[in-house]
């Protein structure tokens, strides 16, 4: 095995100093533009914006290294670039339908201490990875969120009930969220789909609110939240 071919090949020292001025020069300006869009994280990001911060990968790795891509290309292309991101902005401050199109909308997926059951049906958030969000931010259960909304930028926002308005809700943590076997007199019980809780005389009851086919019960907790 070759091993100069594999690493060296006809790399040469003048064409290693250009690839180190081209990488100075395309991260420099990878930075200019992120500086352009105002973001401080990705996490921040749409998905309109990520979009075009992964097209850098294409537009800014490609000079980086290959001797037949002058530089000037790229400027070219990442001012083409930022000059879309900038109308598109616009755009999207100006009409409305715009930016729905692109950034999305906002989703509900709590209301009440419940799971919203169309967003459920439509597959718009798995429940383990809703129950990963909401433990993330100290919620044990959902007897403690009024309102729970998903952002476009994949951010999850909720609104929690007064600790004395606390509600009996569906729990959030794996050893609570266990189906129950047997039933104890006048004991809360939360729907293991929707989070919907009633007093229920059979651990195989159907749900009234979402008539859902498992049929399965969790305990209900009402634990005032601690922060």
């Amino acid at each position: 095995m070759d091993w100069a071919s594999i690493f060296i090949y006809d790399t040469t020292w003048v064409f290693a100093a250009e690839i180190v001025i081209r990488v100075i020069v395309m991260f420099a300006l990878i930075i200019l533009f992120l500086r352009f869009t105002g973001k401080r994280g990705v996490r921040q990001l749409s998905i309109f914006e990520l979009t075009i911060i992964l097209s850098l990968g294409s537009i800014a790795g490609d000079p980086m290294f290959n001797e037949d891509l002058p530089l000037i290309q790229a400027v070219l292309i990442m001012s083409i670039v930022i000059l879309l991101y900038r109308l598109c902005t616009w755009a999207m401050m100006k009409y409305q339908p715009f930016e729905d199109l692109l950034e999305g909308k906002s989703l509900y997926i709590v209301e009440d201490g419940m799971l919203v059951l169309d967003k459920i049906k439509k597959g718009k958030m798995s429940h383990d990875e809703f129950f990963a969000e909401m433990r993330q931010q100290g919620v044990e259960h959902l007897g403690q969120v009024r309102t729970g909304l998903l952002e476009t930028d994949g951010n999850f926002s909720i609104l929690l009930y007064a600790p004395d308005h606390t509600i009996y809700g569906m729990p959030l943590f794996p050893k609570q969220y266990q189906p129950v076997k047997e039933i104890e007199s006048g004991t809360h019980y939360a729907c293991m789909h929707c989070g919907y809780v009633n007093h229920i005389s059979d651990p195989n009851q159907l749900c009234e609110r979402c008539k859902n086919d498992c049929r399965d019960w969790a305990k209900a907790l009402n634990s005032k939240i601690v922060r």
